[in-house]
């Protein structure tokens, strides 16, 4: 244990009230795990639910009492996990199940063995045996597109179907609809072709009966899935899941084979497009895009895009669903320079194939990065800042506040009258990097307020009194910036250092998560052991100002309509998000900018309410949400008239949100060839740049900026 504290005390990037916290429950996990050798559970799935259980209900940071109402929503959640559509299971199996309603918090705390899910995983394996033989002979039939009539998509908006007739009649719609999806495909494919030298033109016939057997394969593969790789394990995995995430949407348990491969996700060599996945309600769903990655580099793939299928090349993609994240991998991952296809499915609803070409994924392209943009008389410079990243292994390793410390050092020797810091889709990291990196900005004072459940909230403060940079400085923000990014744009907009621009909130992720391996061996410090992870939320964050980031997020100064608004993204979306809050504020000097801060966010305001532009975009994108929250189609004429509508709009928000006239943004003189001795590094470089320079979030800064300027330069010239 002595060997274990001494390490924890060696972890410098720590903030000390968290290596308090953690040696606390590295004693009490000691003891616990002692006393718990004593009376071991039976088997492996028991051992792993009552540990999580105990570690939820003691050092989780809002736990919920694990009591009969808490059984209840596991119970209806592991349900919806399993058959998030509702065209599996039948009401009178989720009745006769109804006798575990009640004792799943007793699973829970280790008083009986683990067995629900076992139940609740035969009765699913026999309804999808069922469905397979029904889909099987259903789609021996030719479909008739010209009945009016529609399907529900949103299984939250269905109850399980109470008749096997109902039930088939779901699942019969279900397989119209990814017929529809294929043959109204085929047929525009047909008529772009027409005169084509070369293209097989088909009847209507025989292209339904295409996309019959395109669906019957997908659905094959699917229930084959479902048959042999959806093992007990697995579904153990998702009920674990269904209780930690009922705590809050960031408390989760990896098994061992996911929490290694996670650890080999993150050392960042391999192959692929440089997107992160998950499992979402059947879909394989983009998480996060890395930066200089072929997906990133292409425009076109983001977070919340779901990927339909897969293809190598010229060969026919292979459908996704039913696939698991490993699996999905396999085929998206493949050698250099090889090109894999994605059709991907929109925030919007639309449908787009991407070609990529695959390429190394480096974590070097990562760190931050700066530009100069001359506007007018203006020369500004420009930080982009992907995350809050931290070589934690080496001493001399990269660090996210010293490299954004260099990179204003080099901006002030180009003599930059502002800098705008670039937080858009920064996921956060670092704690200690944040509260250094606002640092840079101000004087001496207060950056966060932590909150562990039991304690009082200990400040963070900046202990330099010096100010690397004191000019005009602009923070860029969106839907996805989120914790560490969240701090930063709070603090200076606390403190009035900078003005924040951009969506209407960001994400609002106010909670830090650690990974405690259970291992009671260990004392559940290790991160990986052979029962897995869990990653657990153990503490809050609150502003200066003494108002929580959690849910509501950072209101920017300036709001920007931008095309995710009015998508369910953000954490305020998710039902079981920990709630808003606040506590005292602390004591902190307010900065004097050398301008009237409500003068240049009316200037923008203004400026953004007379542009067409904006307005379109809003309105554009407020529709396009709408779409996707209401019944499809059957009828074709209707369906291919809605996708054309979608399709339509999609394209003029891609078209609005490029600037006309470009941006006059380059690199600093000693980045011109940052990577000579890597073509594709350098290319890549170069897009990122050819990008910004179309960037109208970017442009709006940029007029931000020169407003403070302006405003900066007539209170100098009155003072003379």
């Amino acid at each position: 244990m002595q060997k274990v504290i001494k390490y924890i005390f060696d972890m410098k990037r720590l903030p000390f009230i968290l290596v308090l916290l953690l040696i606390g429950i590295i004693l009490t996990f000691n003891s616990m795990g002692k006393g718990f050798r004593k009376n071991e559970p039976s088997s492996r799935y028991d051992q792993i639910l009552r540990l999580v259980g105990r570690m939820l209900t003691q050092y989780h940071y809002s736990p919920q009492k694990i009591d009969d109402a808490f059984s209840r929503k596991i119970f209806q959640r592991y349900l919806n996990e399993l058959d998030p559509e509702k065209i599996y299971f039948l009401k009178q199996d989720i009745d006769t199940l109804k006798k575990f309603e009640l004792q799943l918090d007793d699973e829970v705390r280790g008083n009986q063995p683990v067995s629900f899910f076992l139940e609740a995983g035969k009765k699913f394996d026999f309804r999808v045996q069922e469905a397979a033989q029904f889909t099987k002979e259903l789609l021996t039939t030719p479909f008739n597109f010209n009945v009016n009539e529609e399907i529900e998509l949103d299984g939250e908006k269905l109850n399980f179907p109470i008749s096997k007739a109902e039930q088939r009649e779901r699942l019969r719609k279900k397989m119209k609809f990814l017929t529809l999806e294929r043959y109204a495909d085929l047929l525009e494919m047909r008529e772009k072709n027409k005169g084509v030298k070369g293209f097989e033109v088909k009847s209507d016939q025989d292209l339904e009966k295409e996309a019959r057997e395109r669906v019957k394969k997908l659905m094959d593969r699917t229930f084959e899935r479902y048959r042999s790789k959806f093992t007990n394990d697995d579904k153990f995995n998702l009920y674990v899941n269904a209780v930690t995430n009922a705590m809050d949407p960031h408390t989760e348990y990896f098994p061992p084979v996911d929490k290694r491969y996670f650890d080999e996700e993150m050392s960042g060599r391999f192959y692929g497009i440089g997107a992160s996945l998950q499992y979402d309600d059947g879909n394989i769903k983009i998480v996060s895009v890395l930066t200089g990655s072929p997906a990133w580099k292409s425009g076109e793939v983001h977070a919340g895009d779901i990927i339909l299928k897969v293809g190598q090349g010229n060969e026919e993609p292979v459908d996704l669903t039913g696939y698991t994240i490993t699996d999905a991998v396999k085929i998206i991952r493949g050698a250099k320079g090889t090109e894999v296809r994605l059709t991907l499915k929109k925030q919007d609803g639309t449908i787009k194939v991407v070609s990529l070409i695959r390429d190394e994924i480096v974590q070097d392209e990562t760190f931050a990065r700066s530009a100069i943009v001359k506007n007018g008389t203006s020369k500004i410079g420009y930080i982009y800042l992907p995350e809050f990243y931290a070589d934690f292994e080496r001493a001399n390793g990269n660090r996210s506040y010293l490299d954004v410390a260099r990179e204003i050092t080099r901006l002030k020797e180009e003599k930059v009258e502002g800098i705008i810091m670039d937080l858009r889709n920064n996921g956060g990291g670092s704690l200690y990097d944040v509260v250094q990196m606002a640092g840079l900005f101000i004087e001496e004072g207060p950056i966060v307020q932590v909150k562990d459940k039991d304690s009082k909230p200990s400040v963070l403060r900046d202990k330099d009194r010096n100010v690397l940079y004191n000019g005009p400085l602009v923070i860029m923000v969106n839907e996805f910036s989120a914790s560490a990014s969240e701090i930063f744009a709070a603090a200076m907009q606390d403190y009035n250092r900078g003005v924040v621009i951009g969506s209407s909130s960001t994400y609002g992720k106010g909670t830090v998560q650690r990974n405690l391996g259970l291992d009671p061996n260990n004392a559940f410090f290790v991160s990986n052991s052979d029962l897995g992870t869990i990653k657990l939320t153990l503490q809050k964050f609150y502003r200066i100002n003494g108002q929580s980031t959690q849910l509501k997020g950072v209101s920017p100064d300036i709001i920007i309509p931008d095309q995710l608004e009015f998508q369910k993204i953000r954490e305020k979306d998710n039902k079981d998000a920990l709630p808003w809050d606040e506590i005292g504020k602390t004591t902190y000097s307010v900065w004097n900018p050398g301008y009237d801060m409500k003068t240049v966010v009316e200037m923008s305001r203004r400026r953004i309410q007379n542009d067409n532009t904006f307005r379109l975009i809003k309105e554009s994108t407020e529709w396009l949400a709408k779409q996707n929250d209401k019944k499809f189609p059957l009828e074709l004429k209707k369906y291919q008239e809605e996708q054309k509508a979608i399709r339509n709009t999609r394209q003029q928000i891609e078209s609005l949100i490029k600037l006309k006239d470009s941006l006059d943004i380059n690199f600093l003189a000693g980045d011109l060839n940052r990577w000579a001795n890597d073509k594709n590094k350098q290319e890549r470089f170069q897009m990122w740049l050819k990008l910004l320079r179309t960037d109208i979030y970017l442009d709006q800064a940029v007029k931000v900026m020169n407003d403070i300027i302006s405003l900066q330069n007539l209170a100098k010239a009155r003072k003379k």
